[in-house]
């Protein structure tokens, strides 16, 4: 079995009454990249911090790099916090070098990583500037690369893709499978489920501070049934009769469109069928359309329809 880099044993906090993050319990491979998916309040930011120390669970047990603390490896950690901020009056090569150097490197080493990171990332022609006078987007890809321009073995993005144009986050996403790539764990925090669908081996789903999920996104998409959406005006209630449908519901239609319909079908089924039985039964179609669930239906499925307010566009 490989080996954790980080494990959490009912871990929890609580604030007085409240009950922040409740016994999670938690393994980490190394070398993985997994996703802390959740609304914004489920407890993501919260477990990150006492993963490294920042704030002590009121009960559990955190094992990370071997070590009880994160204070005693934290020059084996790269870290972006949820709160981004950098020193605006530096230089941005001398900035990414300064934080390289505070986790160990020499001068030279961490001068020739910062140019290494800026050229390969897009960034080099902004290597003299000022962080003041970047953008936010800008910025924050610096203090990414900051995070992780002393190569550490366990890197924790705190909601790395907030505030970043599709551009960046392409970029962002690069950086990522470049750091898994080199056999570096990434751990990062979203409440955009696309990212970590494209992203991550394995993820953690988090909703009012418990976990309600762990495990692949193949294994979380199976969690729900899959969907064929049919556009017609014919009968399709004898679609019931077959053993692989589990459901069927009407779905929205654009005005002046033929009525439209979700055929849930089971994890064994085919598509084919529906479609073979439409045939079979003469039942026109004006669209059939079929789709691997999402993460985002088996974020809805699990959490309610609320989920779908949380899902940024």
């Amino acid at each position: 079995m490989q080996q954790a880099v980080l494990s959490l044993e009912n871990v929890s906090k609580t604030y007085g009454s409240f009950t922040a993050v409740d016994r999670i319990n938690l393994q980490i491979p190394r070398g993985s990249v997994y996703g802390f998916l959740g609304p914004n309040g489920a407890g993501k930011t919260t477990t990150i911090r006492m993963i490294l120390d920042i704030i002590r669970p009121t009960s559990g047990r955190v094992s990370i790099l071997g070590h009880e603390s994160a204070l005693a490896v934290r020059q084996r950690i790269g870290y972006l916090p949820e709160e981004k901020g950098l020193y605006k009056k530096m230089k941005v090569d001398a900035l990414i070098a300064y934080f390289a150097r505070l986790k160990g490197l020499s001068r030279r080493i961490a001068e020739q990583r910062a140019r290494e990171l800026l050229k390969k990332y897009g960034l080099i022609e902004f290597h003299n500037a000022r962080i003041e006078s970047l953008s936010k987007g800008m910025s924050q890809k610096v203090q990414v690369l900051a995070a992780v321009a002393h190569e550490p073995e366990l890197i924790i993005l705190d909601e790395p893709f907030s505030g970043l144009d599709p551009v960046n986050q392409q970029v962002l996403e690069g950086l990522i499978r470049d750091l898994s790539n080199n056999g570096q764990t990434v751990i990062f925090s979203t409440h955009i489920m696309e990212h970590a669908e494209r992203l991550c081996d394995q993820i953690l789903l988090i909703v009012g501070g418990r976990k309600i999920f762990d495990g692949t996104v193949a294994e979380a998409r199976a969690l729900i049934s899959r969907r064929v959406l049919l556009e017609t005006a014919g009968d399709i209630s004898g679609l019931q009769n077959l053993n692989s449908v589990v459901r069927i519901t009407p779905a929205e239609a654009d005005p002046g469109s033929e009525p439209r319909w979700l055929v849930e079908i089971g994890n064994n089924a085919q598509p084919q069928d529906i479609l073979k039985y439409c045939f079979d039964s003469a039942i026109p179609l004006s669209r059939f359309e079929y789709a691997e669930p999402s993460l985002h239906d088996v974020f809805v499925d699990l959490v309610g329809p609320q989920a779908g307010e949380q899902r940024l566009r």
